[in-house]
């Protein structure tokens, strides 16, 4: 932590931004950017490298209370405002992003570490949620109840629910933000968010366009800093009355005992361990393309990763000798290299992980048919790693491992398969592969997911409801159910007689 600005040294990539103002280092209050009373910063720096790309202000207890202040006060004018206002500006903020990808992308890569084509795509499905509640802003609606009363006619309202708390994580900076704060700000609420410290320079880029945009003052509010000290003010306040949060399950119980007292609404996007499950009527090459993507994107870290690999036993050994081929290809370059398919990992707690998790995995008896090391790219690059014969009790087979490392088992029958799919406290997502229609529609009923994807990894987006079941988390983020989770019912009956 330091008392001050004035650090000379900066990444050299900073040069390419073609906009310089959506390098923000302040936070973002009331329409002020402020670096706090005691002035304290904290360093981001690049994965890749260990360049600093920026020194962020470190807000405490007290500016995050002002900023919840400037919520509040802004509260009653932004959900005053006609739905086709509230739309308005959140269409032009859409269209600044867009207008801005490049620099965004290349803000993100060198905070976070993935490669620049998928923080580019990253940028679009941020993007994308702006656009789908821009839209859904106008289609809150209320609707009227047959009246069971003599005389009665019956309304059901649905009201915004107040000033939201949002705490996002550090593997999809942009993306995360936006689907919580565009659901909030579209039907009327004001927000408080919190960005990782790994990565707050793509939220307060985003902050930046939004003032641009016209979001009025205290409206959207970035606070940076110290997650204990300024999600623990979050969580006590009771003017605030949703915390939606993204990251791990640990973390999420914390924030659900801290929310307890104040009977917040809470939406949470956990853990997720999920599992791929390849049958041996698969078409082979679609299979192992599947489970590339599905394993690999993010460098591994992302909650909807295929943490298990079940193939079975007919077309196991095949699978696995053309999967290693193709994670053996895999090009393991920093970010910012247009060929990089594999970034670095966020930072060395990571790497240590990844390195239990293969070590511990290796001594209950599996085979590594690629990777399993540090890569020589850097401190933090690992290599794409295939472990096969990967044992139920082994820590990667019941932990989320977030790094490029796959895991195989085989399996028999789809009974045996669904039962050591289900058997873990997760439920984000399910993957399976089959050209059995009657098997595809089986294996969806009895998968204990929020999410099933069939023959196909990409299958988020902003028209679908993102969650999970179990310890994976609460309520759904995106389409008009994510909307709804910022909203509260009021009834009213009115006497006609």
């Amino acid at each position: 932590m330091s008392a001050h600005f004035a650090h000379p040294v900066r990444h050299a990539a900073l040069d390419r931004l073609a906009d310089r103002r959506l390098l923000r280092e302040l936070a973002y209050v009331d329409g002020r950017w402020t670096a706090g009373a005691s002035a304290q910063s904290f360093e981001v720096t690049d994965p890749a490298s260990g360049g600093t790309v920026g020194w962020v202000a470190a807000l405490d207890a007290g500016q995050t209370t002002a900023a919840i202040d400037a919520a509040a006060g802004a509260l009653p004018q932004w959900r005053g405002l006609l739905p086709q206002e509230r739309a308005a500006a959140l269409r032009r903020w859409f269209e600044l992003i867009l207008a801005s990808r490049q620099d965004l992308a290349l803000i993100m890569t060198l905070e976070q570490g993935k490669p620049i084509k998928e923080a580019l795509g990253e940028i679009d499905y941020a993007a994308s949620f702006v656009e789908w509640y821009a839209e859904e802003a106008k289609r809150v609606n209320a609707e009227s109840v047959t009246s069971h009363l003599p005389g009665a006619e019956m309304l059901v309202r649905r009201e915004p629910l107040g000033v939201v708390g949002l705490v996002t994580p550090w593997n999809f900076p942009s993306a995360m933000l936006t689907r919580k704060a565009a659901a909030a700000l579209a039907v009327g609420c004001t927000v408080v968010a919190h960005p990782s410290s790994e990565t707050p320079l793509s939220a307060l880029a985003l902050a930046e366009l939004g003032e641009r945009a016209g979001l009025p003052a205290g409206v959207f509010n970035v606070v940076t800093g110290d997650a204990g000290t300024i999600v623990g003010r979050m969580c006590e306040d009771s003017r605030i009355r949703a915390m939606s949060f993204t990251g791990s399950t640990e973390i999420g119980r914390l924030i659900a005992s801290q929310c307890a007292p104040t009977m917040k609404r809470l939406v949470m996007e956990l853990g997720g361990h999920a599992p791929l499950i390849v049958f041996d009527d698969a078409d082979l090459e679609r299979a192992v393309s599947i489970a590339v993507d599905a394993k690999f994107a993010t460098s591994g870290q992302d909650c909807l990763a295929a943490n298990r690999i079940y193939v079975q036993r007919a077309v196991y050994d095949r699978f696995c000798v053309a999967y290693a081929e193709r994670i053996a290809a895999l090009k393991v370059r920093p970010g910012l290299d247009d060929e990089a398919e594999i970034g670095p990992l966020m930072h060395a707690r990571a790497v240590a992980k990844v390195e239990e998790h293969v070590a511990d995995a290796l001594a209950k008896g599996a085979r590594c048919l690629a990777g399993g090391a540090r890569h020589s790219a850097g401190s933090l690059f690992f290599e794409p790693t295939l472990l096969v014969d990967v044992a139920d009790d082994a820590a990667i087979m019941k932990e989320e491992t977030f790094g490029p490392v796959a895991a195989v088992a085989s399996f028999e029958t789809e009974e045996e398969v669904v039962v050591r799919a289900n058997a873990t406290e997760y439920g984000l997502v399910a993957y399976v592969v089959t050209e059995s229609g009657a098997r595809q529609l089986r294996m969806a009923r009895a998968l204990d997911y929020g999410m099933v994807a069939i023959n196909r990894v990409k299958i988020t987006g902003a028209p679908i409801p993102f969650g999970g079941v179990k310890q994976s988390g609460l309520g759904r983020e995106g389409s008009r159910h994510g909307a709804e989770a910022f909203t509260e019912l009021k009834y009213v009956c009115l006497d006609a007689g």
